[in-house]
């Protein structure tokens, strides 16, 4: 599954990536779900690396078991996940999208970005406070309501994408992340009625077609406008 092996930020270990596309092209982090670095995640570091980029899926569950790959379909497998997701540190998340942004820039990559989902959406909206990233993108990220307070470090573009229908992030938590982020000039954010959490997963039953192909259009645009 994985092709590359990332050093940490004190290089006193290593932790597994999948990627797709030239090394010295502008480079994507794509930020898991809590299913790992799963055919889904996968898929999308494919579709990325066919429009030009290069796309780098790290395993962030690493800590705890490594190359985690489950399918949110499968009921126990959702629950598998969420009992992962109640055990990681997100600051964690943070230290190795560093160390990903890092080991691309070391490879040739003259910009880097991230795009996560879910968790890795959260981890998006940290990276943008938290590191050098030249652009971020947050899909549905979950923890974005907590880190609100973080909001004022962010100096680089986000983008930000949410289902009305999300059941996670309800209509008040959307509302609190409007009103921290609205009007912030570095931050779009786009909501999208009659969708669930999850409507732009690759494939599988929470997969929205059309929102999903208006949110990755959005997310296209917004990377070839910021890392090109």
């Amino acid at each position: 599954m994985f092709n590359l092996s990332i050093p940490t930020l004190d290089s006193k270990d290593s932790f597994g990536a999948y990627a797709a596309g030239p090394e010295d092209a502008p480079t994507i982090i794509v930020i898991q779900e809590i299913f790992g670095t799963n055919a889904g995640i996968r898929a999308k570091c494919d579709a990325l690396a066919a429009q030009g980029w290069r796309a780098i899926a790290i395993d962030l569950f690493w800590r705890q078991v490594r190359g985690l790959e489950l399918d949110p379909d499968v009921p126990e497998q959702f629950q598998q996940a969420i009992d992962y997701m109640n055990q990681y540190n997100l600051d964690d998340g943070v230290t190795d999208i560093e160390a990903t942004i890092r080991f691309a820039r070391g490879q040739g990559a003259p910009k880097v970005g991230v795009v996560g989902y879910c968790m890795g959406g959260g981890l998006a909206f940290l990276a943008a406070t938290r590191t050098d990233t030249d652009a971020s993108v947050g899909y549905y990220g979950g923890p974005i309501p907590s880190k609100l307070n973080e909001a004022h470090a962010i100096a680089k573009p986000v983008l930000l994408h949410f289902g009305e229908n999300d059941h996670f992030i309800d209509a008040d938590k959307r509302r609190a992340i409007h009103e921290a982020l609205d009007a912030n000039p570095h931050v779009t954010i786009h909501d999208y009625p009659g969708v669930d959490h999850g409507f732009a997963t690759q494939f599988g039953k929470r997969r929205d077609e059309a929102a999903a192909t208006l949110a990755d259009s959005r997310t296209a645009a917004f990377f070839s406008e910021h890392l090109k």
